[in-house]
């Protein structure tokens, strides 16, 4: 309607910069505006309250960006109202993640079923209470099924009961965690925009075929970007801040390895042939490792590749 005046784009300067790399920065603003809201649709509530598991993303005090999931019987996440979302989940010490999770901290959250390939993403403010936390919306949307793979979930004991699994911190990647990266066919990832806070705090899932992810001599991770929803919700915030912060599950075990460093975008293939499926890519120095096993108390069993992780490329 002439006249009209349009809402605010949701993109920031380094997701506007990547879109117009792309070509799709006028067509991703009036998407934006149309699907980012700062309310939980009624069938996202719905959706949240299925889940067994959650991944989230946090920064600590000193910058660092931790991604972390943490499970729980359906119903552990409900939304009272459309505008916050209820976590009912204990304290864990041994998460580093949880440095970041103080009341009043920027939150990042992604519900994803992946006995379903659903996925939703919420961005806000936490608010803590003897229950937990409820995450006051700041930014909810959708996102699409590519790249997950399927798998069902089972619980293996009570989630209330943490395990007494010692942590295994470091500064470097052993044979052991470089093995988990590299036959890894997912991971999630944690970055943030505002370098002197945690604006536009994001977390979200990459997905592949086993082999996506490679681990060179030195450490450094380098990550092919598949073809996805254009959003460039992580790949934006790296080129503006480069903390960024990787989990890694072992999902046959209840593993996690999380890490956290520094991220930059590599717009060219970094040596050899380019991968199937990549349009540019990223790569990433881990600067402090925690691997925490048996953190979970879910495992989740293959059950499908999907159809568009067959159809990318692996490192040789």
């Amino acid at each position: 309607m002439e006249g009209a005046v349009l809402s605010p784009s949701p993109w920031h300067e380094g997701e506007i910069a990547l879109q117009r790399r792309m070509g799709v920065e006028a067509r991703m603003s009036e998407v934006g505006r149309r699907v980012v809201r700062d309310h939980l649709i009624d069938q996202h509530r719905e959706f949240y309250s299925l889940l067994p598991m959650v991944v989230l993303g946090a920064v600590d005090q000193r910058g660092d960006a931790w991604a972390t999931l943490r499970a729980g019987r359906p119903g552990f996440l409900h939304a009272p109202d459309a505008h916050r979302l209820t976590v009912e989940l204990a304290r864990e010490s041994a998460d580093p993640a949880e440095a970041g999770m103080e009341d009043g901290a920027s939150l990042a959250l992604l519900g994803i079923d992946l006995g379903t390939r659903r996925r939703n993403r919420l961005n806000g403010t936490l608010r803590r209470h003897a229950r937990g936390f409820d995450l006051a919306a700041d930014q909810s949307f959708g996102n699409c099924p590519k790249y997950i793979q399927l798998r069902q979930a089972r619980f293996v004991r009570d989630p209330s009961e943490q395990t007494a699994a010692p942590v295994s911190p470091s500064s470097g990647l052993d044979d052991a965690a470089r093995a988990l990266v590299r036959q890894a066919d997912t991971f999630f990832v944690t970055t943030y925009a505002d370098p002197h806070g945690s604006g536009q705090l994001d977390v979200s899932h990459r997905g592949g075929r086993a082999g996506f992810v490679h681990v060179a001599e030195d450490g450094w991770l380098t990550i092919p970007d598949f073809a996805g929803n254009r959003f460039f919700n992580t790949l934006g915030n790296i080129a503006l801040n480069p903390h960024a912060g990787l989990v890694f599950p072992d999902f046959s075990t209840g593993g996690l390895l999380q890490m956290t460093g520094e991220a930059e975008l590599l717009f060219e293939q970094p040596g050899g042939e380019p991968l199937e499926g990549a349009e540019s890519y990223w790569r990433f120095r881990p600067r402090h490792i925690v691997w925490r096993p048996d953190a979970l108390p879910i495992r989740y069993d293959f059950a499908e590749w999907s159809p568009f992780a067959l159809n990318t490329g692996i490192w040789p």
